[in-house]
């Protein structure tokens, strides 16, 4: 008999829940990803969702892109998200480091030109073995260039070239002048909070 009312209740909790529809920020097209389930739109609100680059784009190219998505604002039965993070994954990673190179990894906070802070890890992966003083060259064009690029971009447009990796190509363009390398990537990136003047204005 105890063992009824208890799944009784379980069957009258899952009722009382409803299912919300998920779409991935505008900066990826706005389009519909899944559904989350939850007994009220409140508890939806600031959820993490997982997904990837490729499932969101339909290039599975980019299967290897791991897209950190929270949930900001629900209409109705809408769940909308943005942009919380990313990171390429470890296996993906390894496959691309040889015997006999450097990889070098700079992990910076930038910010960007409407006041979004991130904190970013750029990786830069060479031909051959970089020794002390050209790592911390090419760690000094790192720096320079992603907070510059940063500066001058608003969040969408340094979101979605971050994350295309159009960022990381400007990179290797900059740094292929001084060391020859084979790939610079920002590999990772969280969304921080606002700037303390943007929030002041809000």
């Amino acid at each position: 008999m105890v063992k009824k009312k208890q799944m009784g209740r379980k069957v009258e909790g899952w009722k009382a829940k409803s299912w919300f529809k998920v779409y991935v920020p505008e900066v990826f097209g706005k389009t519909y990803m899944g559904d989350t389930i939850a007994n009220e739109p409140e508890k939806v609100m600031g959820r993490i969702i997982s997904t990837t680059l490729g499932e969101v784009t339909g290039d599975y190219a980019k299967q290897q892109i791991k897209l950190l998505l929270r949930v900001a604002t629900v209409t109705g039965d809408a769940a909308y998200t943005e942009f919380a993070g990313h990171e390429v994954t470890r296996d993906f990673m390894r496959s691309l480091v040889k015997r006999k190179t450097s990889r070098i990894d700079s992990i910076l906070p930038v910010t960007t030109k409407d006041g979004k802070r991130f904190r970013v890890t750029v990786t830069c992966l060479t031909l051959s073995r970089a020794n002390l003083s050209q790592v911390h060259a090419i760690r000094e064009i790192l720096s320079s260039f992603v907070r510059t690029y940063a500066a001058q971009a608003d969040h969408d447009t340094f979101v979605r070239e971050m994350v295309n990796g159009e960022i990381g190509k400007e990179l290797l363009k900059q740094i292929k002048t001084i060391y020859p390398i084979r790939r610079v990537e920002i590999i990772k990136s969280k969304v921080e909070s606002a700037t303390p003047e943007v929030l002041a204005s809000a």
